[in-house]
């Protein structure tokens, strides 16, 4: 793939908050007021839409980020860190009668996890936040978590409408529910969204299939013409599968060797979306999208929390020459 340049503004509507990052080792957690020693704590950039926007960033993709904090310390860093990541915050708006969002993760060797989330800030960005302007100058609009963005979805499915009439791209990062109610007006978006993202869970909780299969094929059928559904599979990659000829077809990628340990999986989906959005800016065939979408995915792993060990984009398409990809 040809190296980096400017290639239009991606623009990502949704929550932002804190991850503070807790490694427990292999013990359980045990509550009674037992003090335990824990490997390590980490405090770092949180949130599905903030950690894609920094994940694009980082691939010298030009990214907008449309969110709102708390006026607190919390929200403080995460303007820094936005800043110092090279995405643009200056269209995240301050209320300063809420709380910044954050989320605790309690990790495992293994990759697993437990999340403990207080909302705040989180689900409060509105389309009203979004200006003609910001649409005018995007060519990809962007929403992670979606069960999470309570104040936008009624006029998600408007907003995503507007920036297709206007040839802006659209994707969509549908993230776990928390309500495991799998609804909240998605179905009614998808027929705007080009590119959509989930995993197992997320692709059956949506479309009530018993097999991921399944799901992917009614998802198309709901999406536009030519829309994507990218499956994540964790550590056994990913497939994107389009409608050819009312058939399904699917291209498989498989996450590449890479040096070190793992360090935890947070983020890890998003970051694999930025990769993703920005082999589509690029204009790069699917395959290609797909394998620096697995890269990217698969290099954050190596770095605590969802920003840690983000690639630039040498570093994510010297990687994503040694993903195999089968269809």
């Amino acid at each position: 793939m040809a190296a980096a340049a400017s290639v239009g503004r991606l623009l990502v509507i949704g929550e932002l908050c804190v991850d503070l990052i807790i490694a427990t080792g292999d013990d359980e957690i045990r509550f009674g007021q037992h003090e335990q020693i824990v490997p390590r704590t980490t405090l770092t950039m949180g949130s599905s839409s903030a950690i894609t926007a920094c994940g694009a960033a980082a691939l010298g993709i030009d990214t907008r980020l449309i969110s709102v904090r708390g006026d607190d310390t919390f929200g403080r860093y995460l303007d820094e860190e936005l800043r110092r990541r090279g995405v643009d915050p200056s269209g995240v708006r301050i209320d300063d009668s809420l709380p910044t969002g954050a989320s605790t993760h309690l990790t495992r060797p293994d990759g697993d996890r437990a999340i403990l989330t207080s909302m705040g800030s989180i689900g409060t960005v509105r389309a009203a936040d979004v200006t003609a302007e910001d649409l005018q100058d995007a060519s990809h609009l962007h929403i992670g978590s979606y069960f999470l963005q309570h104040a936008l979805q009624g006029d998600a499915p408007a907003l995503f409408g507007a920036a297709r009439a206007a040839g802006v791209r659209t994707s969509l990062d549908g993230n776990f529910d928390p309500a495991e109610r799998w609804d909240s007006g998605i179905l009614t978006l998808l027929p705007h969204v080009d590119v959509f993202f989930g995993n197992e869970e997320e692709l059956t909780g949506v479309t009530g299939a018993a097999r991921i299969d399944d799901a992917v094929r009614e998802l198309l059928g709901i999406m536009p013409q030519d829309a994507v559904v990218v499956a994540k599979l964790g550590a056994d990659g990913a497939y994107a599968a389009r409608l050819s000829d009312g058939e399904v077809e699917r291209v498989r990628a498989t996450v590449p060797p890479l040096d070190g340990e793992l360090a935890d999986t947070v983020g890890a989906g998003d970051t694999l979306a930025a990769g993703f959005i920005a082999g589509m800016l690029h204009g790069v065939p699917l395959e290609d999208a797909l394998r620096l979408a697995v890269a990217c995915g698969t290099a954050s792993t190596r770095g605590s929390g969802g920003v840690g060990a983000q690639p630039d984009w040498e570093t994510a398409t010297a990687l994503a020459a040694h993903t195999t990809v089968v269809r």
